[in-house]
């Protein structure tokens, strides 16, 4: 019987073991929307996006990054080891205390998007260049139908022209 004690003993201890050390290290894919950017962590480079990128550190640690890339803003932000629940440091934590420490993980991927930048080096701003092409569009063409309901213009006149900024 007391064979049988140890033995369960034994064995939950390297279950516990093995489950904390599995549960340390949290990993996430890198990427960058175009890919290719030159990837820095913590200010030390590291390579290029796609990345995939692993630790073993404490829940809520910040590692910061910075991507680069020839022709886009420099985006700079950060990771924090607290965004998922590890359910395997969770389990080894109810055997020993210490595996609370890294009872949440890093989502699975981190994809984020670089802004172009223009000729000026300046960083474009594509929805406000749509949403101004749009509204000048408007208002030619309500200048457009006021011709025609003034009869400065005639039908044919209106519709070609309306063609014309709408195929722009």
């Amino acid at each position: 019987m007391k064979n049988y004690s140890i033995i369960t003993k034994v064995t939950a201890i390297f279950l516990a073991g093995s489950v904390l050390l599995a549960s340390c290290e949290s990993m996430t894919m890198i990427q960058s929307n175009p890919s290719g950017a030159k990837l820095y962590l913590n200010d030390e480079s590291v390579g290029t996006t796609p990345y995939n990128y692993h630790d073993t550190k404490i829940v809520g640690s910040l590692t910061g990054i910075r991507l680069e890339k020839d022709g886009y803003e420099t985006l700079n932000t950060s990771l924090s080891r607290n965004e998922q629940v590890d359910v395997g440091a969770i389990v080894a934590g109810l055997f020993l205390l210490f595996p609370f420490l890294w009872t949440m993980q890093y989502k699975p991927v981190h994809s984020y998007d670089l802004v172009p930048l223009d000729d000026k080096g300046k960083p474009e701003n594509v929805m406000q260049k749509q949403q101004k092409n749009a509204k000048s569009k408007a208002d030619r063409l309500r200048e457009l139908k006021q011709l025609l309901d003034d009869k400065v213009i005639t039908q044919e006149e209106f519709d070609k022209e309306k063609k014309k900024i709408l195929d722009e």
